[in-house]
């Protein structure tokens, strides 16, 4: 359990510092060119390529969850007990928060940085949004994205699936589910990934954290129940994700 709860901060420091600092770099320094779309691609890229390279490198220890709507679903599939789900969500949390302490602290040596300017990546909804959508929009992007995506993982790592191509199938899920959301909320599909930032801009980012923890969480527990209802034959199996 220690090498799993390691692995698990570890794993979601990575994907905050690396996914979190580039989203910042194209949105917030502007270094996308002048080009939306470009800062799309390269953040929705970053967050896809980390988590894949993450689920080779540490899936063999805890599964590479880096994720408590991942965990969740884990649990709801059958594949941990909760206890063991409890302890991941905590070095998620404190992963993702260290992640974005760290990176706050790197750009803060620039004199280009200003958090009220440049941010943190942060996810929102309204003023926060690119396109102004409400609180009900934003909530629904969630839920069906983290759907999606822990309904994803949880196929990719069954015993019917191919353990080779595991990770690149999760990696390119989670790119499509950025391509599509940066420009809607900013994407979060994982409270560890939305908390860590909000805390450091603190604001109105922070008022709306809420959402970006509640609605991945139905998100994963929908996705997990999906794949209960396709693949009943797999809702007892021990191993995990």
């Amino acid at each position: 359990m220690i090498r799993k709860f390691g692995a698990e901060l570890v794993g979601t420091f990575i994907l905050v510092f690396f996914a979190v600092g580039v989203a910042t770099l194209m949105f917030g320094f502007r270094f996308d060119g002048g080009s939306a779309a470009a800062g799309v691609v390269a953040t929705a890229l970053c967050f896809g390529l980390v988590l894949l390279g993450l689920a080779y490198v540490i899936g063999p220890i805890s599964g590479c969850h880096v994720n408590p709507a991942v965990t969740l679903g884990a649990v709801v599939a059958g594949r941990m007990e909760p206890i063991e789900g409890l302890f991941y969500w905590v070095a998620q949390f404190i992963g993702g928060i260290l992640g974005a302490l760290v990176l706050w602290a790197m750009f803060s040596a620039s004199p280009l940085y200003h958090t009220s300017i440049q941010g943190l990546g942060a996810d929102g909804y309204g003023s926060l949004s690119a396109i102004h959508i409400n609180v009900w929009g934003a909530l629904l992007c969630e839920v069906i994205l983290t759907a999606l995506f822990v309904f994803t993982v949880i196929g990719a790592t069954s015993k019917i699936a191919n353990p080779a191509l595991g990770g690149l199938v999760i990696g390119l899920t989670l790119t499509v589910c950025h391509l599509i959301g940066i420009q809607i909320t900013g994407t979060s599909v994982n409270p560890a990934r939305s908390l860590g930032p909000a805390l450091i801009v603190g604001g109105t980012a922070l008022s709306q954290v809420w959402l970006f923890i509640v609605a991945p969480l139905i998100g994963g527990l929908v996705g997990a129940m999906l794949h209960r209802m396709l693949f009943p034959a797999e809702v007892a199996e021990p191993s995990a994700v």
